[in-house]
């Protein structure tokens, strides 16, 4: 097989599970580990898969769409802005909730290392920040959800309701006026178990969600406490989130715009 064809598979297998692990795929693929972990390189360097420590994560937005056609890639930076000032608010021996999705997915790369215990219902999230000695990860249990590798349900939220966290950092499908969104039900219904054992509860969201309704409504403005967004809102989009109850963040500015 060539190795152009090689890896378009590779992104197929990827893109269905969500999440596979490096030898499993090697094992699907009928090659050499060390032949998956130079595919995956590549691909990560296109942005079209993200390599996690033992395996690979399918890039797509937050409703599990795939990125390739969307923009995904092209926000890539803006999402890595977003998760460096929910970084900065982060303390030594925090407890923090993160909830799947690629903008938490990019908090998750830069806590390598940091001294915090993580709470998350991503199985990415969690296989990545095995490697660090220093994070303590506790995983959620419940429905694995196979496009995004979350997991999802009435057993997750039962574990949930004996958690206590100092921030929950979360990722939505859409925000307008009414509030935030996300893409089902069963998503929604975990989320809002979170925000409920959550100190703060801070929202991550590139400037592509603001403005634009998901099938299910997850809360209005008054259960947020912090939204960060990137540079690329519109006036009339820093008008919107300006305007709620939520404190607004607009990562890379010199200063914090809050409302």
């Amino acid at each position: 097989m060539l190795v152009a064809d090689r890896r378009r598979r590779v992104l197929e297998i990827v893109s269905q599970k969500g999440f596979i692990s490096l030898a499993d795929l090697a094992r699907e693929m009928q090659v050499s580990e060390s032949t998956i972990r130079r595919d995956l390189d590549e691909l990560d360097r296109d942005g079209t898969v993200r390599r996690t420590h033992g395996g690979a994560v399918f890039v797509g937005d937050e409703t599990g769409r795939p990125a390739l056609a969307d923009g995904t890639t092209q926000q890539r930076q803006e999402k890595r802005l977003i998760a460096k000032a929910a970084l900065a608010r982060l303390h030594g021996g925090d407890t923090v909730l993160l909830d799947g999705g690629t903008t938490t997915l990019e908090v998750a790369r830069l806590l390598m290392g940091r001294s915090l215990q993580i709470v998350t219902n991503s199985l990415p999230i969690a296989n990545l920040l095995t490697a660090s000695s220093r994070t303590d990860v506790i995983l959620l249990g419940g429905y694995l959800y196979p496009r995004t590798g979350v997991v999802l349900g009435p057993l997750t939220v039962g574990m949930l309701a004996d958690i206590h966290v100092n921030q929950a950092l979360m990722s939505c499908g859409g925000i307008t006026e009414r509030g935030l969104f996300n893409k089902n039900l069963l998503l929604v219904e975990t989320q809002r178990q979170m925000m409920r054992c959550a100190d703060e509860v801070v929202v991550l969201a590139d400037h592509t969600k603001v403005g634009r309704p998901a099938l299910s409504f997850l809360c209005d403005f008054s259960e947020v406490d912090t939204l960060i967004v990137d540079r690329g809102i519109t006036p009339s989009q820093r008008a919107l989130l300006s305007g709620t109850e939520a404190r607004l963040i607009v990562a890379g500015e010199k200063q914090e715009f809050a409302s």
